[in-house]
């Protein structure tokens, strides 16, 4: 594909809908990043020049087209200690240093890793993010008037009836304007965008984090650095699987990688904080219609206008309009078909995706729940691995001769399955080993080997193992303790 066609594709097909779907995010964006903002501990800009800045940037060096990426819950909750005890520049420099260890992730192709994320994993992780933007919408219904609910209601009225009057315009911008319109005319007492925190009137300015540059500023950030990276990048992976199923197109990770450190060291000089892709504001581009780098793009700077420009219009912006476009992102978001997949699905499969939710939702910690998830599609897949691995014994007509056939993968959890298969009671002067249906993964796997050789020897058996491929037959060339050279060899055939 040539760069004019790939530049095409990626930025100018279907220039209207994007520009629509990009409005939608700005708008939805702004109360998000006051949130994260007042998360953080810092001033509710500081949240709204990252969104802006984040969108941009990633829109343009970022993986995966259509992906929404700005300041987030998951890396907010990560600055709270730093802002407090060290003050806001340290956190500036922070999110420099998050995006060159982001850029070395991708220089190390790190983004690879997502093959070992399963598909149990990333739904127990969808509908953990789909459960929680629906109970982040709660404060905004707790001890409010019927008003609110009113506005609530009828704007997921227009969210899921426009549709069918037509789908060029995204529902959920239609529900905002005219939520917006009606509260000004009518005067009714709700929330509003202004009550969760002041607009910048100015654009952000670039300038150096005023730390001092020596190894102690590095000690301070580097741990908060290192751990905002990791969970953005973990949530930036997860988020552009996703968007790649819901599109059915496939996305680069490894340049998101890089995307997404790109776009933080350039926030840190902006004077704002770190963030990565945001799964709920993905999924409203994509429902809208985005599918390209222009509705990022468009979204980041749209936003960046709105709170400079046209602050004290969307100050005036009622909070359940954009309650119930989360509401629709949430019940979107969630898979539904994993509620009833549980029963006709493994039960590993199920238990994994439910642990990733509990966890999640538990601790409010992406990854420690996605960590928990890999952590157990790894032990269930070891044990049903484990579980295809057998030993048949063959003794010769004069008793002599015994012939161990070993089928399947021996590793560190099939591994005890070989040594207990061996009967050590009643040794013939030879044993014979077959391993041709067998591979040998790990040292654990050629210590189990070690063992059975070595014992058996003790019993006055001479050992012959046969049929080692070659990636085995190294192995235990170069761990096996039976095959050093103050040892009597065992024959390899």
């Amino acid at each position: 594909m040539s760069i004019v066609t790939r530049f095409r594709q990626e930025w100018l097909s279907n220039i209207p809908t994007e520009i629509l779907s990009g409005t939608l995010v700005a708008l939805a964006l702004i109360p998000e990043a006051i949130g994260f903002s007042i998360v953080a501990g810092v001033d509710p800009k500081i949240g709204l020049y990252a969104s802006f800045s984040i969108a941009v940037v990633t829109s343009i060096v970022g993986g995966r087209p259509a992906m929404i990426s700005a300041a987030t819950a998951s890396t907010a909750v990560l600055m709270t200690t730093l802002v407090r005890d060290h003050g806001i520049q340290y956190l500036f420099a922070a999110t420099v240093l998050m995006g060159v260890l982001q850029v070395a992730a991708g220089a190390a192709r790190l983004g690879l890793l997502m093959r070992f994320v399963s598909r149990s994993v990333i739904t127990g992780f969808v509908n953990a993010l789909a459960i929680l933007i629906f109970l982040a919408q709660v404060p905004q219904l707790t001890g409010v008037g019927w008003e609110t609910y009113a506005m609530v209601a009828a704007g997921l009225a227009i969210i899921y009836l426009f549709p069918f009057v037509t789908k060029r315009v995204p529902s959920g911008l239609v529900s905002i304007v005219v939520l917006t319109g009606f509260a000004m005319f009518s005067g009714l007492q709700v929330h509003t965008v202004g009550d969760m925190g002041e607009l910048p009137s100015s654009l952000p300015m670039f300038a150096l984090p005023n730390v001092p540059l020596n190894f102690e500023t590095l000690r301070i950030i580097f741990p908060y650095s290192l751990t905002m990276a990791a969970v953005g990048l973990l949530e930036s992976l997860l988020t552009a699987q996703i968007v790649d199923d819901m599109t059915d197109t496939g996305s680069n990770k490894n340049r998101e990688c890089v995307g997404q450190g790109v776009a933080n060291f350039v926030t840190g000089f902006l004077g704002a904080m770190g963030g990565c892709a945001m799964i709920g504001q993905s999924v409203i581009n994509v429902t809208a219609g985005g599918r390209t780098r222009l509705s990022t793009f468009f979204a980041g700077c749209l936003l960046l206008f709105l709170i400079v420009v046209l602050g004290d219009w969307v100050k005036q912006i009622p909070m359940p309009a954009l309650v119930a476009v989360m509401i629709m992102v949430s019940i979107s978001t969630f898979s539904w078909s994993s509620v009833t997949n549980l029963r006709s699905y493994p039960l590993s499969s199920s238990v994994v995706m439910l642990a990733t939710v509990v966890v999640v939702v538990g601790t409010g910690d992406l990854s420690m729940g996605v960590l928990v998830g890999v952590l157990l599609s790894g032990v269930f897949f070891a044990a049903k691995v484990a579980r295809l691995m057998s030993v048949e014994a063959m003794r010769s007509e004069d008793g002599r001769v015994v012939t161990y056939v070993v089928t399947g993968q021996v590793f560190f959890a099939s591994s005890n399955v070989l040594t207990e298969a061996i009967d050590y009671q009643d040794v013939p002067p030879q044993v014979r080993i077959d391993v041709g249906q067998a591979h040998f993964w790990d040292v654990t796997a050629i210590g189990a080997l070690d063992v059975i050789v070595l014992k058996l020897r003790r019993h006055g058996a001479e050992v012959e193992i046969i049929g080692l491929n070659e990636a085995s037959a190294t192995m235990v060339e170069r761990f096996a303790s039976h095959r050093r050279p103050d040892k009597p060899k065992t024959a390899i055939h």
